[in-house]
């Protein structure tokens, strides 16, 4: 599996109108589902006039965790095509969400299906898409004498020291790309009197 992945930088917003319907959409960068409702909550709040508030997200480099939302349109029409253009899109860490405002007149199941998609799709494409990497922490101990072996290791290319203690024993957290943390490892595991934490 790939350790890369893609999201959006920031925030970013979106809209499409149909026979009079207002849809506003918005996208925003995402790490967890309490995070997705929080903005789903925040935005009910302040569109509590709009007809709808749709939404749907995605969360995690494996993309496993996704939710879609009607919120009172008829099933399908809403959430399931803004998680379709994530999905076109193939990002994740995102959610969408989409505010419609009704004009009196009906749009129809397929007239939402598209009104939908094409709000959503309205947000993805005003926002910075970014390519990221799913990374793995490593912790450990050290002998003092070992300092100048480990930093070597930590210090190299696409290491990133997270958090270190420099004592008679020391300590040190380095974070580093999925594909490449095996190596880092093995080549830790090579210094003397060095531990994995668990």
């Amino acid at each position: 599996m790939s350790d890369i992945y893609h999201t959006i930088l920031s925030p970013s917003e979106g809209a499409y109108t149909d026979k009079r319907s207002k849809f506003l959409s918005f996208a925003f960068p995402v790490v967890s589902v309490e995070e997705a409702k929080a903005y789903i909550s925040s935005l009910s709040k302040k569109y509590y006039d709009a007809r709808h508030v749709c939404w749907a997200y995605m969360i995690g480099a494996s993309r496993e965790v996704y939710m879609s939302n009607d919120n009172g349109e008829p099933s399908g029409t809403a959430g399931k095509p803004i998680l379709g253009q994530i999905n076109s899109f193939g990002l994740t860490d995102i959610l969408i969400v989409v505010v419609r405002y009704f004009g009196g007149i009906k749009l129809g199941t397929s007239g939402l299906i598209i009104a939908y998609r094409e709000a959503a799709k309205e947000a993805i494409s005003s926002a910075e898409i970014v390519e990221r990497h799913v990374m793995d922490e490593i912790c450990f101990r050290f002998p003092y004498m070992s300092m100048n072996d480990v930093m070597r290791l930590a210090k190299a290319e696409g290491v990133k020291i997270v958090s270190q203690e420099f004592d008679n024993s020391c300590s040190m957290c380095l974070k580093v790309r999925m594909d490449a943390s095996p190596e880092l490892r093995q080549r830790l595991l090579d210094v003397d009197g060095l531990t994995m934490a668990e």
